[in-house]
C-alpha cells in the first residue's frame, strides 16, 4: 500500500541520557520484619565520620552535572526517608543517605513517540514563511512507564520541517493540590460507584470550590458514628484518593520548555500517562491549551484532562461520564452549538461524539464513523483534535488491519454537526512500509495531532512506537482525494 502523504525525511529519536532523579524506596520486608528502607538507612548512618564528606563530594562531583538543584534534592529525599522527627545530621550526611535512596529514571530510555503538534505560544524572532510549533511527546521509560515531554520545531518557509535543540537537565515541577467544584467532586465519587451517608456528609461540609487539604477538615468535622462504621474506611480510602487526583505541576521560571517532564502523579495515572492530546482552545469563554490523555493505573484506562495557559503551570484534572472509561479522546478546538466537544472510541472500534457543557463531565456517546476498509477493519479511532478547514473538520484517523498494522487515515466533518461524515479518504496517508515497519511495537504510525501552516498538512507521527517522523500533504491534494458523501460536495479548487 502506498502513503499519499510526503516523507520529509526528518527524524527524532530517543536520548537515553535524558534522565531525572526520583525517590527510590526499596520497600521489601526483610526477615524478622524488618524493612529494607530501615536497614539501609541505618547502613549509611553507621558509616565512619570521618568518611562522609568525601563520599558526598564524590556522588555531586558524579551526578552533579546531569540534574539541576542535585544537593537540595538529596537532602530532601533524606528527610522523607528519615522523618520529620529525626534528629538533625550533617548536610553531607543528608546528601549520602538522600543518595542511597535516590535512583535516576531515563524517561525515554525504551522510546519516543506519538507527538500532538499545536502553534508554539512564542513566535517571536522568526523569518517571513516560518511558523513555531510546539509538540507534547509520549516518552517510554522503564518498566514501560510513560510521561510528557516537549520539544519545538520549525516549519518553513516552503516544504521544510526542523526540529529544534531539546535542552537537559530534565527539570521536574512542584506538585500541588488542584481545585475541585463541589459538583464534580461528589459526582465523580458517584461514577465510580461512592454514594453513602459519610460521602453526602462531606460533601454538606464542602465550599463550592476546594482543594484536596479542605477535604480532610471537612472528614475531621464529620460525627464519629459515621466515622468507624464498618464500611467507612473503604469511603475514606476513596474520598481522599478521589481528592487527590486533581493537582497542578508548576515548573520554576528559569526551566526551559523542553526541558520538562510530566511524570505520574495521581493513583489512576500511577503506571503511565500516554499519548496526550494538545489542542488550542479559544472562545468566548475558555482560552488556552487544553490536552486529553491516557492514564494508566496498571490495570484500567480512563482519559484525564490537561490545561494550562503557558506549558509552565500545568492543572491536572479528572474526567467523569461513560466516554472517559476508555483510551483516546480528542477535544475540538472551540465550543461547536455553545457545547465543547471530543471525539472518543467508547466501544473501543467506532469513532463517535461526546458533549460537555464545563469540559469535565462528558455525555453519551454520538456515533460518527465505522471502519469499512480492509485496513481500517479491525478498530478505527482519532489521531489528534480536529483541525477546522473551510471545508469542515478534518480529522485524522488511526486504522488497524490485517497482522494488526497501524495506517493513518483522515475523514472530513460538518463544521456545525460534526456528527455528520462529509468526506472520507478510501486510502492512508501514512502507513508503515520500509524500515518504519520496526520498532519497539512492529507496523505501527500512529499521531497524536497535526498541523496546518500554509495550505499544507503537516503529520508529526510515532513510529513502530519507537522513535518521530514528519509526513506533509497539501490540502488541496488531500480534499481532492477525499470521496464525498454526497456528490455536490466534490471539492473544486
Amino acid at each position: 500500500m502506498t502513503a499519499m502523504a510526503r516523507d520529509e525525511g526528518v527524524e527524532l529519536l530517543a536520548a537515553h541520557e535524558r534522565v531525572v532523579a526520583r525517590l527510590f524506596r526499596p520497600g521489601d520486608v526483610m526477615p524478622g520484619g524488618t524493612s529494607r528502607t530501615e536497614s539501609v538507612m541505618n547502613r549509611v548512618l553507621a558509616l565512619p565520620l570521618e568518611t562522609i564528606p568525601a563520599l558526598a563530594q564524590g556522588i555531586i562531583e558524579d551526578f552533579g552535572d546531569r540534574h539541576t538543584g542535585l544537593i537540595e534534592l538529596l537532602v530532601d529525599n533524606a528527610a522523607m526517608v528519615r522523618g520529620a522527627d529525626a534528629p538533625p545530621i550533617s548536610q553531607e550526611l543528608s546528601i549520602v543517605l538522600g543518595a542511597a535512596f535516590t535512583a535516576e529514571f531515563a524517561v525515554e530510555g525504551a522510546a519516543l513517540c506519538n507527538p500532538s503538534a499545536v502553534r508554539h505560544p512564542d513566535q517571536e524572532g522568526l523569518e517571513a514563511g516560518e511558523l513555531r510549533v510546539l509538540l507534547s511527546m509520549r516518552s517510554i521509560g522503564e518498566s514501560h512507564l510513560s510521561s510528557i515531554q516537549f520539544c519545538e520545531a520549525i516549519i518553513g518557509p516552503g516544504l521544510t520541517w526542523r526540529f529544534l535543540p531539546r535542552e537537559t537537565p530534565l527539570r521536574l515541577p512542584t506538585v500541588g493540590r488542584g481545585v475541585w467544584t463541589k459538583e464534580h467532586f461528589l459526582l465523580a465519587l458517584e461514577r465510580h460507584g461512592h454514594v453513602s451517608e459519610l460521602v453526602r456528609s462531606v460533601g454538606q461540609a464542602l465550599p463550592e470550590t476546594f482543594k484536596a487539604d479542605e477535604v480532610e477538615k471537612a472528614l475531621q468535622g464529620l460525627p464519629s458514628q459515621l466515622l468507624y462504621r464498618a464500611e467507612a474506611r473503604k469511603q475514606l480510602d476513596a474520598i481522599r484518593t478521589m481528592a487527590s487526583s486533581a493537582y497542578r505541576a508548576s515548573f520554576p521560571d528559569d526551566s526551559g520548555l523542553t526541558s520538562r517532564v510530566l511524570l505520574p502523579v495521581a493513583d489512576d495515572e500511577r503506571m503511565g500517562m500516554e499519548d496526550a492530546r494538545f489542542v488550542g482552545f479559544g472562545d468566548e469563554v475558555t482560552e488556552g491549551y487544553r490536552a486529553t490523555y491516557t492514564a494508566y493505573d496498571g490495570h484500567s484506562v480512563a482519559s484525564r484532562l490537561i490545561t494550562t495557559g503557558d506549558f509552565r503551570t500545568f492543572d491536572v484534572h479528572r474526567l467523569t461520564g461513560d466516554p472517559v472509561g476508555a483510551k483516546g479522546m480528542a477535544l475540538f478546538p472551540r465550543r461547536v452549538g455553545g457545547m465543547m466537544l471530543a471525539l472518543s472510541r467508547g466501544d473501543g472500534e467506532r469513532i463517535s461524539l461526546t458533549r460537555s457543557c464545563d469540559g469535565l463531565d462528558w455525555g453519551p456517546e454520538e456515533l460518527v464513523y465505522t471502519p469499512e476498509a480492509l485496513w481500517e477493519v479491525v478498530q478505527s479511532g482519532n489521531c489528534g483534535p480536529p483541525i477546522e478547514t473551510t471545508e469542515g473538520w478534518l480529522v485524522l484517523t488511526h486504522g488497524v488491519g490485517p497482522m494488526r498494522v497501524y495506517s493513518i487515515g483522515a475523514i472530513l466533518l460538518d463544521r456545525n454537526d460534526p456528527t455528520q461524515v462529509r468526506a472520507v479518504l478510501p486510502e492512508p496517508l501514512v502507513v508503515p512500509q520500509g524500515a518504519d515497519r520496526t520498532g519497539y511495537v512492529p507496523n505501527v504510525v500512529y499521531s497524536c495531532g497535526a498541523i496546518v501552516h500554509d495550505e499544507t498538512l503537516w503529520i508529526p507521527h510515532g513510529v513502530g512506537d519507537d522513535r518521530i517522523r514528519v509526513a506533509s500533504v497539501t490540502l488541496s491534494t488531500l480534499f481532492d482525494a477525499f470521496h464525498w458523501t454526497d456528490p455536490s460536495d466534490q471539492f473544486v479548487l
